[in-house]
């Protein structure tokens, strides 16, 4: 293929990007103009990212901030000599096009070298966070059909009982392991034995398994560096910004805003490194390093706002909240004190950013915002099989969006029962209004039914949340005789708050005043809620064990569990 063919690839992605980055305060135009671009070759780190290390070789590319405070700061032009240097040096040890690395690094220069190195050698890489156990590592291993392991030192260990022909690579120097500081002797030019097409693996995503066993998402050469136009936009970034994520590396939240997303824009990766996490810290960094845009979880988002935030002077343009939807409390919280909303945005492993709330548009209060450009999201209701106000977020595949997977690896049914009548399915369910503004409603397998009513977790949780006693809450199924089912909550009292009957009684008061009787949580357990390695809260777990206890006959409570009957006043 020829440079020519490159070149004209890289410019008709580059065109797009351009035009996201004009339109960013004007949804409607970017609706209207934008046009996905399908180069026939393009390999996003060989021909943007270098592309952008010549134009601004002095750019931070990647900033990383370590527990003391200590900076390290790499350059577009580095990261690019770097990884090209890296590419060298993996292929004289014998990875080549197609072989699938497992990556298993925390929030590190080399976890990004490495990336952009198996780009351009057209290798896949199946990110793998450090927490895992060895079930998980023999998992992936085996159905991820691992050819080399990449991980650092202290990590080695994890893989001595693990055996299989694969090579293994340490960052760092330990027996019976190749030493990848060895790199730093390989050539600074990179040109590839092969080039790899667009529709070529790139990444292998295991989903963090909120519901199931994990699946192997796979993501190709086109789907997430191009896909991801539609992260930036979401994002609000303009080149030469700051932008903080936070996010576990190892999980596709982490591909969204810390890799694809930033440098599409060509702006600046920062990452803070914490052990124990502190937000009192954050917002210092935040605060210190100047950033202008900030996304975190909901998670992080509800114990930042358990400070005094207007405390810090921030200089944010924008910030942002995903992985689950941000209740409309903790919104408010932060416009008050910062004067900025939090905007919400949707996608998944399989998917970039499908919908949101653009920047510079007003925001619904409980809504995620709108389909991103590109992208046309249709709600199914499931029941019928057919459009409707609610229902299944659903993406039109009409047009081939490139942001969506290519598919479930060791899965051709799941594939085909996903992406059924010309329709990716989420498994998400959302309601639409007039507008075009879609709101959450929940996973379509959270979603129960109590004394014949639907109920959404995630409604009700927004009004528990609201409680200056609730730092955060999951609501599940609970079994009851009369009405088949009953919500309750499970809930992480608020930093001080003790888990008393006191407690208890003025969290379900607030809740009794605020929801529709149907609605009512009639049963409350102060507890640490389970959640998955990438931080999202596991409700199938907590259903699981609530439908195992069955129907409680004999009056017998988990401790610190209470009922509504067991708080009510004479006079209720």
């Amino acid at each position: 293929m020829s440079k020519e063919a490159a070149a004209e690839g890289a410019a008709e992605f580059r065109a797009a990007r351009d035009l996201l980055l004009r339109l960013r305060d004007d949804r409607e135009a970017a609706h209207r103009e934008f046009i996905w671009p399908r180069p026939a070759v393009f390999n996003w780190a060989l021909d943007h990212f270098d592309e952008v290390a010549e134009r601004r070789p002095d750019r931070t590319a990647l900033w990383i901030v370590d527990e003391e405070g200590e900076e390290e700061k790499y350059t577009y032009r580095y990261m690019s000599e770097r990884s090209s240097q890296v590419a060298n040096w993996l292929y004289g040890q014998g990875v080549h096009p197609g072989d699938r690395i497992l990556v298993m690094l925390g929030a590190q220069v080399e976890l990004w070298e490495i990336t952009l190195a198996a780009i351009k050698l057209g290798a896949v890489v199946v990110p793998t966070a450090t927490n895992l156990t060895e079930g998980d590592l023999l998992d992936r291993l085996d159905r991820g059909e691992i050819k080399h392991v990449v991980c650092s030192p202290v990590d080695t260990e994890k893989f001595i009982g693990l055996h299989g022909h694969w090579t293994r690579i340490c960052v760092g120097y330990m027996d019976g392991w190749l030493g990848y500081p060895d790199s730093e002797h390989a050539g600074l030019e990179f040109h590839p034995p092969s080039r790899v097409g667009p529709d070529d693996p790139l990444l292998i995503y295991f989903t963090s398994g909120t519901t199931a066993k994990p699946k192997l998402v796979v993501h190709t050469q086109r789907s997430y560096p191009v896909g991801h136009l539609s992260t930036m936009y979401w994002l609000g970034l303009r080149p030469g910004d700051v932008h903080l994520n936070v996010s576990v590396p190892g999980w596709g939240k982490h591909a969204y805003s810390s890799v694809f997303g930033p440098w599409n824009a060509e702006a600046t990766v920062l990452t803070v490194r914490q052990n124990a996490f502190s937000p009192e810290r954050l917002l210092d960094e935040i605060v210190r390093r100047g950033v202008d845009t900030f996304c975190a979880p909901p998670t992080v988002w509800r114990m930042l706002v358990q400070t005094d935030l207007a405390s810090w002077k921030v200089g944010l343009r924008e910030a942002l909240a995903a992985g689950e939807p941000l209740n409309a409390e903790v919104v408010d919280r932060v416009r008050e004190a910062w004067g900025i909303t939090v905007r919400d945005g949707f996608g998944q492993t399989e998917t970039t950013l499908l919908i949101g709330n653009s920047p510079g548009q007003p925001v619904i209060p409980g809504s995620m915002g709108c389909e991103m450009p590109g992208y046309r999201v249709v709600l199914i209701d499931p029941a019928t099989d057919k459009p409707a106000d609610t229902g299944e977020i659903c993406v039109d595949m009409t047009n081939a969006p490139p942001g969506v997977m290519k598919g479930y690896a060791d899965s051709p049914e799941l594939t085909r029962e996903t992406t059924r009548r010309g329709l990716f399915h989420t498994g998400d369910l959302a309601a639409r209004d007039a507008n075009g503004n879609i709101t959450y409603i929940g996973r379509g397998d959270d979603v129960f039914k109590a004394s014949d009513y639907r109920i959404s977790p995630f409604e009700l949780e927004s009004v528990l949340v609201e409680h200056e006693y609730v730092a955060e809450a999951a609501v599940v199924p609970s079994p009851d005789p009369l009405r088949l089912a009953v919500a309750k909550a499970f809930v992480t009292p608020a930093p001080g708050v003790a888990p008393t009957a006191e407690t208890a009684r003025a969290i379900l008061a607030h809740t009794r005043d605020r929801l529709s009787p149907y609605k009512r949580v009639r049963r409350l357990e102060f507890a640490d809620l389970p959640k998955t390695v990438s931080g999202k809260i596991r409700r199938v777990q907590l259903r699981r064990e609530e439908a195992e206890r069955g129907t409680i006959a004999d009056g017998s409570r988990n401790p610190n569990e209470f009922w509504e009957e067991d708080l009510s006043e004479p006079d209720d």
